[in-house]
């Protein structure tokens, strides 16, 4: 059986190609796509050949780690039922080309222990789960140790951002400030303050949580921390970092990188969104036909308005 799928042949090159699927082996699922989303962070870099070398790393490849689908076989003794509609965070079956992280394809062949049944409700809004699980894991450690102190100031208002602001509200801490420089990102807020930068006099924060990216922030988030304060690297940076060692040496500053998301972290917020204390409302603002991907993958990382560009695969799946 075939499978349409997005491929990177080389940084900027993209084309929709029919790639083999293997036979279905024990305790392993055959998933047909409904929607997959693009990532405007490790899959930029993929995109425009910008990522650090990675486990994995190589062209041709099929991106993707955020999707939804359902399981049409099942060859796998598990209460993921053939129609459940499950989210699946990548994959990795198909030969010839790297799987870095090969979910955008209208089919896919997975173990039944890496998929997450989610609610029949949620739709395309499933794919979300995967940075609702990276901004989780940011705080909670993926379940290997204790919680880490929530965010005071969050930098960014794109989806991280904004998931990140939601978790730390619905657990009842003190709302933090986020900031955004583009203009067309500061509305959408649910219960926090998104201000600009040169707008918030504050410079006694004991968290700031970067989930921007920009490296280039750090001497002036360093500043605004309070003595023994935390900043948390929660983005994916593809240049190496640097800061001046005065301030932070003043401040006696922490600094933490939070990195990928683990299971743990998948399962509590697929829980949290089940029970309605985390909404994914608001956050899909793009959606394109699988056939249209090339367009799609430039509007995702040329237009700010873009939140998160979705795929829908039900042409081709």
């Amino acid at each position: 059986m075939k499978s349409q799928a997005v491929v990177f042949n080389n940084p900027k090159q993209l084309s929709l190609k029919a790639l083999d699927l293997p036979a279905l082996q024990e305790g392993q699922l055959e998933i047909a796509v409904e929607f997959s989303g693009i990532s405007t962070g490790t899959e930029r870099m993929l995109w425009d050949g910008s990522m650090p070398p990675f486990p994995g790393m190589g062209y041709p490849l099929v991106p993707g780690y955020e999707t939804v689908g359902r399981v049409v076989r099942s060859a796998a003794d598990s209460c993921v039922q053939e129609g459940q509609r499950v989210f699946v965070p990548g994959a990795n079956c198909f030969s010839g080309v790297k799987s870095l992280f090969g979910g955008a394809a209208s089919r896919l062949v997975v173990t039944a222990q890496k998929v997450v049944p989610v609610q029949e409700q949620l739709g395309a809004q499933a794919v979300l789960l995967a940075l609702a699980a990276t901004a989780y894991h940011a705080v909670s450690g993926g379940g290997q140790q204790e919680p880490f102190a929530a965010p005071e100031l969050i930098i960014g208002h794109g989806v991280m951002g904004r998931l990140l602001a939601r978790l730390t509200v619905a657990s009842g801490l003190p709302a933090p400030t986020v900031w955004e420089t583009d203009l067309t990102r500061c509305a959408g807020a649910q219960g926090y303050a998104v201000v600009q930068p040169q707008d918030d006099p504050r410079r006694d924060y004991n968290t700031i949580y970067d989930v921007s990216g920009d490296g280039s922030l750090l001497n002036s988030l360093i500043q605004r921390l309070r003595p023994g304060g935390e900043l948390v690297l929660a983005g994916f940076y593809k240049q190496d970092l640097s800061f001046a060692y005065a301030p932070a040496f003043m401040r006696e500053a922490r600094m933490r990188i939070a990195a990928e998301w683990k299971r743990p972290d998948l399962l509590a917020v697929n829980e949290l969104v089940n029970t309605g204390r985390l909404s994914l409302d608001g956050l899909i603002t793009h959606t394109q036909p699988s056939t249209q991907a090339g367009s799609a993958y430039e509007t995702a990382f040329g237009d700010a308005s873009c939140l998160k560009m979705i795929l829908d695969w039900s042409a081709t799946a």
